[in-house]
């Protein structure tokens, strides 16, 4: 087998049209497309970030939340690199996102800090 990169990552949103704003206008990810199946009463909104598709997010009508604290088994976070974290924490501030206290990998000496995305998903921002 010979992988190259990451394809994407599915989100299943619990409210569509909010984690929509917030993916494209807190987060800036862009919209490729969305398209609405009708026979799945679902959307699906594909997002990019800096011109690579990395996103899916989905709608589906009842679909159970997922817990994510205290550490479940599954996808743990999803994390987005920044060159300045200052900056992006502050950023997400005027938003209205609150972030958790910035820590140092003790293993790498970077910083990063985590958020939540509008049903609880964390994220991380790493600084490189």
């Amino acid at each position: 087998m010979n992988l190259g990169t990451v394809h994407h990552i599915a989100i299943i949103a619990g409210d569509y049209q909010r984690s929509k704003a917030f993916y494209t206008q807190v987060l800036g990810l862009e919209i490729i497309r969305e398209v609405y199946r009708e026979e799945r009463d679902s959307y699906k909104l594909d997002l990019a970030l800096n011109g690579h598709y990395i996103i899916e997010l989905f709608s589906f009508p009842g679909a159970p939340p997922r817990p994510s604290r205290p550490e479940a088994q599954g996808l743990r976070h999803l994390a987005f690199a920044v060159s300045d974290l200052d900056k992006a924490v502050a950023e997400l501030a005027d938003k209205g996102v609150v972030t958790e206290p910035i820590r140092v990998d003790p293993y790498t000496d970077r910083r990063f800090t985590f958020f939540s995305d509008p049903d609880g998903l964390p994220l991380e921002l790493y600084e490189l």
